[in-house]
């Protein structure tokens, strides 16, 4: 973890630093430098910040709380995100309107039980656009909405809380974009519009990585897709949840496992999210045996590739299947 942290904490900073010192005068040197940080910054969210805001980074709760702050470093904010996928994505995995990362704007439809449009029919075609643009709105907007809504949810409580988070993220913005524009503008001998077109660049590939990365777990033809009732209760073990609604993909890929901070093996990680991802491919065989030791399902697929085939299936499938009603 420390190798890693190293590694995609320089691949991240690194680039913009040497832009910024005035070491390259060249367009595509300039290009090279926003897509090697790019790929640094999903490394970060990843690798380092998705296991320490999860408690898994160390024992120390003063480093994971640190290093939880490698998220706000890269435009996002991590008491936000905590709330978005510890508590809300982790308890409620793919349930309509408790899991944010099935709830779609109006154009995508990630679930059977959401509203269906004309537009649904080609998302197979258009969601990856939007997947290149997630944390464009991510480090601009989403984070604000989402606190919004969490705070009216009684999600975030105490006196004042609502005026002092909302000074801490966008205090943890400016941060973000006097580093990732701000230095290049001031000292780069580039034009401020292909530092925003590099800028614009960086985060297509981190939303594409992240996207891909996160929505080929869950979006998938074979896992399931529960239902609260009307009193917004699911039926069902927790485990037996969190197996029915997640998918493992290229299990036999140690360094892509490592480039992915070990979310290839998303089954291991919902069974036990305190756990640090490095313990996943030894857990995974243990996991597998035992569930078909009861006869429980245990989805994935051989690679990567036939990961995003199954997960474009289902946004084709998503295109077409009328709205499933939610039980009572």
């Amino acid at each position: 973890m420390i190798f890693k942290t190293v590694v995609m904490l320089g691949i991240y900073f690194l680039p913009i630093i040497f832009l910024s010192l005035g070491l390259f005068d060249q367009t595509w040197q300039l290009f090279a430098c926003y897509v090697v940080s790019g790929f640094g910054m999903a490394g970060i969210g990843m690798g380092i910040m998705h296991d320490a805001i999860h408690g898994t980074y160390s024992q120390n709760p003063k480093i994971n709380k640190l290093l939880g702050y490698t998220l706000n470093l890269v435009g996002a904010n991590a008491t936000v995100w905590r709330i978005q996928h510890n508590v809300l994505h982790h308890s409620y995995t793919n349930i309509p309107e408790g899991d944010d990362d099935i709830n779609a704007p109006f154009f995508l439809r990630f679930s059977p039980h959401a509203p269906k449009n004309k537009m649904h029919e080609f998302q197979h075609w258009y969601t990856w656009i939007f997947y290149g643009l997630s944390t464009v709105s991510w480090v601009t907007s989403k984070d604000f909405i989402r606190f919004d809504r969490y705070y009216k949810m009684g999600l975030f409580k105490g006196e004042n809380v609502y005026r002092n988070t909302v000074l801490k993220i966008i205090a943890w913005k400016l941060v973000y974009y006097s580093f990732i524009l701000g230095l290049p503008i001031a000292f780069s001998p580039f034009g401020v519009g292909s530092i925003l077109l590099a800028f614009l660049l960086l985060h297509f590939i981190t939303g594409l990585s992240i996207s891909l990365v996160f929505q080929t777990a869950h979006i998938m033809p074979e896992v399931s897709f529960p239902q609260a009732n009307e009193n917004g209760i699911v039926e069902g073990e927790r485990m037996l949840h969190q197996l029915a609604t997640t998918s493992n993909y290229s299990e036999n890929s140690p360094l892509f496992s490592w480039m992915i901070g070990g979310l290839n093996y998303q089954v291991e990680h919902h069974l036990f999210p305190d756990i640090c991802h490095v313990h996943y491919r030894n857990i995974a065989p243990i996991v597998k045996a035992t569930a078909a030791e009861f006869n429980i399902p245990y989805y994935t697929k051989k690679t990567f590739f036939d990961a995003l085939k199954a997960h474009a299936k289902m946004l084709y499938q998503l295109g077409r299947l009328e709205m499933q009603p939610v039980k009572a």
